[in-house]
């Protein structure tokens, strides 16, 4: 009887800590990891989303940049880190196509991640050197046919988000091109603006000031609607390419054993920054569009992109490893 009291006893004083534990959350910074260089298309819209969050959460969310292995870095770090709420991740549609093309991962996107909310969606942007003798797709197209396995194109990783953009385009069209990876969107953009590769599915904040500019000629969104941010892009399926659409999206996520009083606070918080007008009008500026969803959507959203990039990723024969 002795025994059982003091289980009982110990049972109620782990549940009072615990739920004390929650309630003083955060009492030091929150750590926000991207698997993508300072400058990228998921750095620069994770760190608006920080900063507001920051203001409300009484604690600073601090940015670490862990490029590498196609973002596998990442993911791998994080899934491993403790699930304390202290160490959270800027997932994109990457870790979807991941998934299914590598045939090893050490990391499991359902099992090992818990979603906070999806934050954000945008297109691609195709994008091409203004030398390149071609002022739409189709003539991108006919040009890229007329010489096999002559030109090139940038992407940030093998089945990553742009990789899978590009790898459409050239599955629908037949296309021959050689893939050049770079470990983010600014260093990809840095070699379209020189001449160095021909083309690029890019980010929009990352590729929108550089077409601005005259720095790089825009062919079209990935997108099934235009951009508002660039009116005048026409979409892919617009410029030709009947039925193409594709979209970049991004989602805070946590380790899977994260405290759900934890992941609730970091919800509230999410969504309270989603809703900040001048969040959404500094995303709206670089040509994304704040989304903001509950935990369960996110989660759900998330397989179904993984079942639907399972079959691309059959259909274009991508096996990575």
């Amino acid at each position: 009887m002795k025994s059982l009291i003091r289980l009982l006893l110990c049972a109620l004083c782990a549940v009072s800590l615990h739920c004390a534990w929650g309630q003083n959350y955060p009492v030091k910074p929150v750590r926000l990891v991207v698997g993508f260089a300072a400058g990228s298309t998921s750095d620069l819209i994770a760190r608006v989303i920080a900063q507001k969050m920051s203001e409300s959460l009484g604690q600073p969310v601090v940015m670490e940049n862990r490029p590498g292995a196609g973002s596998n870095i990442a993911y791998e770090f994080v899934a491993r880190s403790a699930p304390d709420g202290y160490t959270a991740i800027m997932a994109n549609a990457g870790i979807a196509t991941g998934a299914t093309a590598y045939v090893k991962l050490n990391f499991n996107a359902l099992r090992d991640f818990m979603p906070i909310s999806q934050v954000s969606s945008t297109p691609h942007i195709l994008v091409i050197h203004p030398s390149l003798p071609v002022k739409t797709v189709r003539e991108l197209t006919a040009f890229t046919k007329a010489r096999p396995g002559q030109l090139n194109f940038a992407s940030t990783g093998h089945g990553n988000s742009d990789h899978m953009a590009a790898a459409l385009y050239h599955y629908m069209t037949g296309l021959d091109m050689v893939h050049i990876t770079y470990k983010g969107g600014p260093f990809a953009m840095t070699d379209v603006v020189t001449g160095q590769v021909a083309l690029y599915f890019a980010g929009m904040p990352v590729a929108l000031p550089l077409v601005k500019a005259g720095r790089a000629r825009a062919l079209a969104v990935t997108t099934a609607t235009r951009s508002k941010a660039a009116p005048d892009v026409p979409t892919m399926a617009e410029a030709g390419i009947a039925g193409y659409e594709h979209s970049l999206w991004g989602m805070f996520m946590v380790p899977a054993a994260t405290p759900k009083d934890v992941l609730a606070r970091l919800h509230r918080e999410t969504a309270r920054a989603l809703e900040a007008g001048d969040v959404r009008d500094r995303l709206a500026g670089m040509g994304v569009d704040a989304v903001g969803t509950t935990p369960e959507q996110a989660s759900a959203y998330l397989k179904s992109e993984i079942a639907k990039y399972a079959k691309v990723v059959k259909a274009i024969g991508l096996k990575l490893e």
